[in-house]
């Protein structure tokens, strides 16, 4: 680890950190669980391949996923993420009131066993609705958009036909996510 500090703040989960002196080389998912106590990211095969550490950078552009084991706080001081634990609507003791459609639809698709890897794919199915949001698809290729959504992240559960069914009918079942005609195969599970 590098003796060299860098001050650093970011917005996690909508609300602003407090400065704070971390090595440069710091990886991001460190400073989530170590500083912050936000263990809901996993730590998984710590390359950025596997995706169990996944978050949503609030990029200017748009929503990106990125693997927090191989970003560093350098490039993610100043930025904006949120994490598994900022998803949820939560009440004023910090008691979840309302999950998000991708989390719903994961509990009713059952769409893991252990959920280590659970995390990362709800960063990038809800990073999928939210870019749908702004440019919707053709309903003929949501199959398809689903599978680049979802495609590097690693369920070791073998959950994959679960996550991407679930991803797919959130998509299929809100207004504005696709363009096109609906048939009744769309909504079936």
């Amino acid at each position: 680890m590098s003796d060299r500090m860098l001050s650093v703040t970011m917005r996690i989960n909508g609300k602003d950190t407090d400065p704070v002196d971390l090595p440069e080389d710091l990886m991001l998912l460190e400073y989530l669980q170590e500083y912050l106590n936000l263990t809901g990211t996993r730590y998984g095969c710590g390359q950025g391949v596997c995706h169990a550490c996944a978050v949503i950078h609030d990029a200017p552009g748009g929503p990106e996923v990125v693997p927090t084991c191989i970003t560093g706080v350098a490039w993610a001081n100043g930025r904006s993420f949120r994490t598994v634990e900022g998803h949820a609507t939560r009440d004023e003791q910090g008691n979840v009131t309302q999950l998000l459609p991708v989390q719903q639809a994961f509990l009713d698709h059952f769409s893991f066993q252990c959920s280590y890897c659970t995390p990362g794919f709800v960063a990038a199915a809800t990073a999928l609705v939210e870019r749908l949001e702004a440019g919707p698809v053709a309903r003929e290729d949501v199959e398809d958009v689903v599978l680049e959504a979802l495609n590097d992240n690693i369920c070791r559960c073998t959950g994959y036909v679960r996550y991407l069914k679930a991803t797919r009918d959130v998509i299929l079942n809100t207004p504005g996510l696709t363009t096109g005609e609906v048939a009744a195969s769309d909504t079936a599970t």
